[in-house]
């Protein structure tokens, strides 16, 4: 089912307009990633699953970089946004959720691949905003469509590899039933929603 990525690219892109230099060393809930490092894994993956969408060889057909690949490369506070939006357009052509198509070395069916495209921009937004002080708006009710598109998706991920998923995430966390859908999600990507960099 098609589901329209703009009002999360919109929150992820004021996410990485609010990070300043001084913290791309910061530590990220993202295992293994500072935040330098995660902002260059947002930026490879925008241009992947953009080609996925139109479904093009290039970028979709490359495995995903390792953290220690994921260099930052100049220019990235003005072209991360402007790749977000380019994602978020490319993903709004209802042809791109059929068929079949490519990512990060994968053949998919174009639903799963705008999924998996949601997925990695609400997530790593999240990611990021927490890892800079930022506010991610999860509850956003114009983020609603999004977030139930990807738990419903990574739900099913989750029944299928309980232990996590090499290379997506790891090993879900316990969050309260009643918590909210985006917590519980984030709890199904293997983060705890109270992390903090301080550990707090």
């Amino acid at each position: 089912m098609m589901t329209d990525p703009r009002p999360v690219t919109a929150a992820t892109a004021d996410i990485v307009r609010g990070v300043g230099d001084d913290q791309l060393a910061s530590s990220t809930p993202c295992a293994g990633m500072t935040v330098g490092t995660l902002l260059g894994h947002v930026d490879v993956l925008c241009a992947a699953f953009t080609s996925a969408a139109a479904k093009e060889s290039g970028a979709a057909d490359a495995a995903p970089p390792s953290p220690e690949e994921s260099r930052l490369a100049a220019g990235w506070r003005e072209r991360i946004p402007a790749r977000l939006d380019g994602l978020a357009r490319a993903w709004l052509r209802e042809a791109a959720w059929s068929g079949m198509t490519r990512a990060g070395g994968l053949d998919l069916p174009g639903e799963v691949a705008g999924a998996v495209a949601v997925d990695e921009v609400l997530v790593h937004g999240w990611d990021l905003a927490v890892a800079t002080g930022q506010t991610f708006p999860g509850d956003d009710p114009a983020l609603a469509d999004a977030v139930r598109t990807v738990h419903d998706w990574v739900r099913q991920m989750v029944a299928d590899n309980p232990g996590g998923t090499p290379g997506l995430f790891g090993p879900p966390v316990t969050v309260a039933d009643d918590a909210p859908l985006f917590d519980r999600l984030l709890g199904m990507t293997g983060r705890d929603p109270s992390w903090r960099p301080d550990g707090g």
